[in-house]
């Protein structure tokens, strides 16, 4: 791994006790320019790991509570009148910004999801008639509550599809959870310090165009994604009623870019197939739509995908 990557990595373990997959997840949604969709329960350092990633990079952060009652304007700003002159004033909302978590993102209404998805595509936002580029890089690390039960929108597949990799975060190890204990009961967490800027952060980003990838890789790629739409060509019949919609041609994209990254967080110049199958489920899981059917034999989007994987030949 980067000499630097390992000491934005040490920054951060000061600050979160284990839950290395999220950590690993952001860096990479950070590598690639991407957005992360976490689905964990309350409590697992979402909010502590945005803001230690902040000033690890000397990032601006801020963070969104989602309810039911907001408003595009409280999320992106608004035009502000000022009676004295009778001009109008652009005041921005807290969307300005490097990154954002955007918690329990599922309690938003569709105006809100939908004024979200023009700054996690487009990068940019539109306030009455002005349009303003936002700061990069900008990362939306959005967290979902999966017991939650009222007060709930479901993600429409549109903004789900923006989402780089979907990451399931689980409670800590006992000894993880114990070490935790102690030091939020002692207050005996180190200070954070700024161990990358952001030229250091574009530096690594264009390291990933010199990571190989063999034409035989990218095409077994575009065939894992094309399983997910057309599973019969594969010989995977099973899964045709289970799957309602397959992947988008984002997820392709997502795939290629997120496997590069991985590799460069090994420490490798060039992408193997362990990298493709370090990364996939997480690339995948939000983007296939179960038929009604799947959905209640209990069947996941993660066992599709494990059945995709274990059954395409890897060159």
């Amino acid at each position: 791994m980067h000499a630097k990557l390992i000491a934005l990595k040490q920054e951060l373990s000061k600050a979160v006790i284990g839950q290395e997959n999220m950590i690993h997840g952001l860096l990479i949604g950070l590598l690639c320019d991407g957005h992360i969709l976490v689905e964990g329960v309350p409590g697992l350092a979402k909010t502590t790991t945005i803001n230690a990633l902040s000033a690890a990079i000397g990032l601006a952060a801020k963070r969104i509570q989602f309810t039911p009652d907001l408003l595009p304007s409280d999320i992106i700003g608004a035009q502000i009148y000022n009676p004295q002159d009778h001009s109008f004033s652009v005041k921005k909302g807290p969307l300005f910004t490097h990154l954002l978590l955007a918690d329990e993102i599922n309690r938003a209404p569709a105006k809100v999801q939908s004024a979200l998805l023009e700054a996690m595509q487009e990068r940019q936002v539109t306030i009455g008639d002005e349009t303003f580029t936002l700061p990069a890089p900008f990362l939306v690390m959005a967290t979902q509550n999966p017991i939650e039960q009222e007060g709930v929108y479901t993600l429409p597949e549109a903004q789900l599809d923006r989402f780089m990799m979907k990451i399931l975060v689980q409670h800590n190890k006992e000894e993880e959870e114990l070490e935790i204990m102690r030091k939020a009961a002692s207050k005996s967490f180190q200070k954070i310090e700024t161990v990358l800027s952001i030229e250091d952060l574009h530096g690594l980003q264009e390291s990933l165009q010199n990571i190989h990838i063999d034409e035989a890789l990218e095409r077994y790629m575009v065939q894992l994604i094309t399983a997910t739409r057309e599973p019969t060509r594969f010989g995977l019949e099973r899964l045709s009623t289970s799957i309602m919609f397959g992947a988008s041609p984002r997820a392709s994209i997502d795939l290629y870019k997120a496997s590069k990254a991985q590799a460069f967080l090994e420490g490798k110049d060039f992408v193997r197939p362990a990298a493709i199958a370090a990364v996939i489920h997480k690339v995948l899981r939000h983007r296939i739509v179960l038929s009604y059917e799947a959905r209640a034999q209990g069947i996941t989007s993660d066992e599709i995908i494990s059945t995709i994987v274990e059954t395409l030949p890897v060159p």
